[in-house]
């Protein structure tokens, strides 16, 4: 079912993780490094809400208007957070812009990196959430103890030396994915190339179940309208029930909470003048903080279909767009994580996995960012025509000017 109405569901439903945590903690105190309960300063709740809208939209533009979307800013920006504390320099500049956290100084985002993965998982004794960090590298590769420390202590990452020669490596590292994230993401990576020395990934699982459950009696088969103007049939859930929402002049949006009500889906229903993909392009920080303001309950007769979505992405396109292409060019500086330098960011990828139904909602990412050694300098060939001048450098002198058409030749003929 590919339509424009899911792109919205998928992508507000991946960032409800981040803003969720950053609608309910706005004026808590900076202050994170040895927090007994979830705080993440007023500064950073803001930007990441915003990034999470960002890529969203860089998402939403590469995919098209008739592509299911699902990704996890959260689990994409603690990936990049790793990333970011390797990087020095514009390489490092840009990352923490992208990240909208270039107001911060980098200890301070490293201390809410710390508390989102010790205390996030907590909010909510009726909702499942996981959180998890791992670093595979070249067992003949050399990484700064520095940077393993920091990773262990303010990601609290598995880091984990392997021969990456030996094709047992990948599935270790498949197997890690799988594990972290209950089964539904069971590969992320196919092979490593000879030029990986490192990857880094961040595994998110999600499972609640709706605190209001929909009746699996009611739910029947509805026309759905797709983005190309054409319909299908779907299993649509009904809920007839007090429900938050609020109608916007080009949307409406109705929260469902999970267990208890600590996480919820807001889902963001385009006006029919409009389209999804319009509405994500319209969404910013502050608009979503004066939504959850505006919300009020009241009795809804809401349908939502039921769906499943398995959803891979590459997003070095997009990261480049929103201000930190270094990173992935041969002018990266990753000395911090080696100080002979010489590695760019190959690569990062998200894989997603999302089933609601009428229960609730189980939802899985892994991000995994590939490190590996710059490209060596390619041999300049002369394999073409080419010119040739003999000349005498103290004076400029020009002897002989020459053009090589055919070598075999020995002759103009």
């Amino acid at each position: 079912m590919k339509t424009s109405f899911f792109s919205t569901l998928m992508a507000v439903t991946a960032s409800v993780l981040l803003a969720t945590v950053s609608c309910k903690n706005s004026n808590v105190t900076p202050d994170l490094g040895t927090a007994s309960e979830l705080r993440v300063s007023a500064p950073f709740a803001d930007q990441t809400t915003q990034f999470a809208f960002d890529i969203s939209k860089a998402v939403t533009t590469q995919e098209g208007s008739s592509k299911n979307v699902f990704i996890s800013p959260l689990s994409l920006h603690i990936a990049l957070g790793m990333i970011m504390n390797g990087a020095n320099g514009q390489t490092a500049q840009e990352i923490q812009k992208t990240l909208k956290l270039d107001a911060q100084t980098l200890a301070e985002a490293n201390q809410t990196y710390q508390n989102l993965m010790t205390n996030l998982p907590g909010v909510d004794p009726k909702v499942t959430l996981t959180l998890a960090n791992s670093v595979w590298y070249r067992n003949t590769f050399s990484v700064e103890t520095p940077y393993q420390d920091l990773l262990k202590q303010s990601f609290k990452a598995e880091i984990s030396a392997q021969d990456f020669n030996d094709p047992a490596t990948v599935g270790k590292i498949n197997a890690w994915a799988s594990e972290k994230t209950n089964g539904k993401i069971p590969k992320v990576i196919e092979q490593i190339q000879p030029d990986n020395v490192m990857f880094l990934l961040n595994a998110l699982y999600f499972k609640g179940d709706w605190k209001t459950q929909f009746d699996p009696s009611k739910t029947i088969d509805a026309p759905f309208k797709l983005a190309s103007g054409g319909t299908t049939n779907v299993r649509m859930m009904r809920l007839n029930a007090p429900i938050k929402h609020v109608a916007r002049s080009t949307y409406g949006a109705y929260e469902l909470p999970y267990g208890s009500d600590k996480y919820a889906m807001t889902v963001l229903l385009p006006a029919a003048n409009t389209s999804a993909d319009a509405l994500i392009n319209s969404l910013s920080s502050s608009e979503w903080t004066q939504l959850q303001k505006d919300m009020t309950s009241g009795t809804v007769d809401f349908g939502l279909p039921k769906f499943t979505l398995n959803y891979e992405i590459n997003l070095n396109k997009a990261l480049s767009t929103l201000g930190m292409p270094t990173a992935f060019s041969d002018q990266a500086d990753f000395t911090k994580i080696n100080a002979q330098g010489g590695l760019l960011l190959s690569f990062i990828k998200q894989n997603t996995f999302v089933a609601v139904d009428e229960k609730g909602t189980e939802a899985a990412a892994v991000t995994t960012g590939g490190i590996s050694t710059t490209s060596m300098p390619q041999p300049t060939l002369c394999d073409r025509p080419f010119v040739f001048v003999i000349h005498e450098k103290t004076t400029g002198t020009i002897l002989f000017v020459g053009k090589i058409a055919d070598p075999t030749k020995s002759g103009n003929s």
